[in-house]
């Protein structure tokens, strides 16, 4: 798995970042987590094939995390996207898709399911567990929290050999269940299996000044994208508006106990002085790493 940043600034597009949209690709599916103005156009200059996303979490209404949702949707009918579409996001979403693909006579050739969700609420999906929470922001604005399921350990083919137990068709069974029989006798799986390999754990948080949702939301996470829409200099400016510092956003990854932060949502003013930002979220946490559009960071449990 790996996420893909498409868009990394804040508030509105400048030469150097285009607005929120990352993707999380998996070799099964692909999923976005919010698609501002221009997506499509930055999709273009990435591995991402538009008719294999499957999913698409919206942290919030604001413009920047939404305007290139309709386009979207559009060009993945146009490219023979024939496959259901799932978008999650806050209340009103809906109304605003209808209302939207209704005004611009928009045809769809997949079905489309919008789910509103609600904070507290846990939703399995592909294979996932999403747990959603509000955020504190200006705007009703959510983070989402993925965790995959826990995977079968691997076979310890010496351990079998010894028993006199054949590779082929039998070892995909002691994997899928908890016991098996050869030859009259019964096993258990377990006793040929090593330790299980613990599932991925993820937080993708919107827009937000620090709060314990963000906490809840990326305690022991493998890796933690959030907001840095502004330095240290600008901490009370953040906080007016709802939005983090990146020294905020290191604190919140450092309380949670998250291995890596990933930080995106900068503000233009900073393009000169990028740098700085990282530096400041390293002083409190030391694995931050400040994102660009199109860069691409592998994730592992």
């Amino acid at each position: 798995m790996e996420f893909y940043f498409l868009g990394t600034g804040a508030g509105m597009p400048s030469k150097q970042r285009n607005v929120s949209s990352i993707a999380l690709m998996h070799p099964k599916m692909t999923w976005l987590f919010d698609c501002g103005e221009a997506t499509q156009h930055q999709i273009l200059h990435s591995p991402i094939k538009p008719r294999k996303v499957s999913t698409i979490f919206i942290t919030h209404l604001h413009g920047d995390h939404i305007f290139g949702l309709p386009g979207f949707i559009s060009t993945r009918a146009a490219l023979e996207g024939t496959t259901r579409l799932t978008i999650y996001g806050p209340k009103g979403l809906q109304e605003w898709l209808d209302a939207t693909l209704r005004v611009t006579g928009t045809y769809l050739r997949y079905p489309l399911d919008v789910i509103e969700v609600e904070a507290g609420k846990t939703y399995e999906h592909e294979g996932f567990t999403i747990t959603v929470d509000a955020l504190e922001h200006r705007f009703l604005a959510y983070g989402y929290r993925i965790e995959g399921r826990q995977e079968t350990g691997m076979l310890l083919v010496d351990r079998l050999k010894e028993h006199g137990i054949p590779s082929g068709p039998l070892y995909k069974q002691i994997k899928q269940n908890e016991s098996f029989e050869f030859e009259g006798v019964l096993y258990e799986s377990a006793d040929f299996l090593g330790s299980p390999k613990p599932g991925v754990k993820l937080a993708v948080l919107g827009d937000t000044t620090p709060c314990e949702a963000s906490i809840r939301l990326a305690q022991g996470v493998d890796v933690l994208v959030h907001e840095a829409t502004f330095a240290d200099t600008e901490t009370e400016h953040a906080g007016r508006f709802g939005h983090s510092t990146a020294r905020q956003a290191a604190g919140i990854a450092k309380q949670a106990e998250a291995k890596k932060l990933l930080l995106t949502h900068v503000s233009a003013r900073y393009v000169e002085q990028e740098d700085h930002l990282e530096r400041e979220a390293r002083e409190v946490f030391p694995e931050s790493y400040l994102m660009v559009d199109h860069q691409s960071v592998q994730v592992k449990a």
